[in-house]
């Protein structure tokens, strides 16, 4: 684990014993802080029992405290925690922001930090690819991989690849990332946040922490990144701040079977960006690219069958997400080969991301609480089947799908109607679809249903 002297003789109160907050404990324990530790569930405070304090930080005196460390699941506009903590003058953090104080510690080493509404995920998975594959150190954290406190440090000339949601950018004070990106914003995560543009702000933080002469590119299609890229470049040297330029990379897309559509073009354009700044060659840039195998449940090309293509697109939750993949596969000769199932909770009440798209669908089958509302929205421009149930709608797709189309599970809403989150959403998909998709055995079929846990 990553340890430091740095906390040795403070005082923390750690909020919510999860998989992060856990790992926070035993960081702060191993550096020889004070530590006081609070759940709502009884096992993990047992767990710490005899090992720091228990205690709830809504009821006891929170006077003193050097920080309160808490889950980016916590919701800081709503929680009563953030009033108490204001009260007593006590910053509330995240384990990016000990992580940011560690580093004077660590052997030497650079961190990259990706956020935006959509892509992030991907783009960061990308990097770490890269890396690994040019032979550089590198350790995937933040929003995605394990926590980063209860990894052991990246050995020295090494990389820490961050993904960064908006909650832990609030969450963090401190972290001057090497080189940095902002991939896009569009309205996400509003329950959070008084208005959008707090949420743009809350993205653009990422920047404001990095110094001037430190690199950062942007995605600049939509005008709130290109504000923050234009705000970024008034204070930096020329070429620090910049746009990244997709469309340089374009000729070369073809030879990335995990990167097909505009929206990975410039994932792979970014990622670029960021290794290429980090010192890798263009050539090692391209060889990974090639290689890369993509991110379950985000455009997850799970096999064909009978010459269809399954696609499980489960971490797409919202139309500006699933817009990319609707995007990815275009009219062939004329004809639409899309069979988009969608729905779930939904998060907007509208598909207008989605819709310079609708031309490539074959037919819509909807599913979910949102499914009615989307079977309206979208008869006037497609078929649409009803089917309420994943299981209904994988079969019919199935049953309608011919050689070249593909079945694009991509649903522009939460899960939380029907599943416990998406990976148990696309794990289901994957399961249907090997089921009932495959005349041979999931695995020769392309299928994979033991990854399916």
């Amino acid at each position: 684990m990553i340890t430091a002297k740095v906390f040795s003789g403070k005082s923390y109160c750690v909020l919510g014993l999860a998989r992060s907050g856990m790992a926070t404990v035993e960081t702060l324990l191993a550096s020889g802080a004070r530590v006081t530790a609070w759940d709502r569930r009884e096992e993990p405070r047992e767990a710490l029992a005899g090992r720091c304090d228990i205690g709830d930080p809504l009821e006891i005196d929170l006077t003193g405290f050097d920080g309160i460390v808490v889950s980016p699941g916590v919701p800081l506009n709503t929680h009563p925690i953030a009033e108490r903590a204001r009260a007593a003058g006590v910053p509330i953090i995240g384990d990016i922001e000990l992580f940011a104080l560690a580093r004077a510690e660590l052997p030497a080493h650079r961190v990259v930090g990706i956020t935006g509404t959509n892509g992030k995920s991907t783009t960061t998975a990308l990097v770490h690819h890269l890396l690994r594959e040019a032979d550089v150190p590198a350790l995937l954290g933040g929003n995605i991989g394990l926590p980063v406190l209860g990894r052991d440090p990246v050995a020295e000339g090494g990389v820490y690849v961050f993904e960064l949601s908006s909650y832990q950018i609030d969450l963090t004070r401190s972290l001057a990332c090497e080189v940095a990106a902002l991939i896009n914003i569009t309205p996400d995560h509003l329950d959070r946040y008084d208005d959008f543009a707090a949420y743009a702000f809350a993205k653009g933080r990422l920047f404001t922490m990095q110094g001037a002469g430190q690199f950062a590119v942007f995605g600049c299609a939509d005008a709130p990144t290109s504000a923050i890229q234009q705000a970024e470049a008034a204070r930096r040297p020329d070429g620090r701040a910049m746009c990244v330029d997709a469309w340089a990379w374009e000729p070369f897309q073809k030879d990335w079977p995990s990167l097909q559509g505009p929206h990975n073009l410039q994932n792979a354009a970014i990622a670029a960006a960021l290794t290429q700044q980090l010192g890798l060659s263009r050539d090692q840039v391209l060889a990974g690219l090639a290689s890369f195998a993509g991110l379950p449940h985000r455009m997850e090309r799970m096999g064909s069958a009978g010459g269809v293509l399954f696609i499980n697109d489960s971490k797409a939750t919202n139309p500006a997400s699933t817009a990319p993949a609707l995007a990815a596969y275009p009219r062939e000769a004329g004809r639409p080969r899309v069979h988009w199932i969608c729905g779930g909770l939904a998060k907007e009440d509208n598909l207008n991301d989605c819709a310079p798209h609708f031309g490539n669908v074959a037919c819509a089958y909807t599913i979910g609480e949102a499914g009615p509302m989307f079977a309206d929205l979208l008869a006037p421009h497609m078929p649409v089947e009803r089917c309420e149930l994943l299981a209904e709608a994988v079969s019919r797709s199935i049953a309608a799908a011919t050689q070249g189309d593909v079945i694009l599970f991509s649903p522009a809403c939460a899960s939380f109607d029907q599943f416990r989150d998406y990976e148990a959403r696309g794990d289901s998909f994957r399961e249907l679809a090997a089921s009932i998709g495959c005349d041979a055995t999931p695995v020769e079929c392309g299928f994979d249903s033991r990854s399916a846990a």
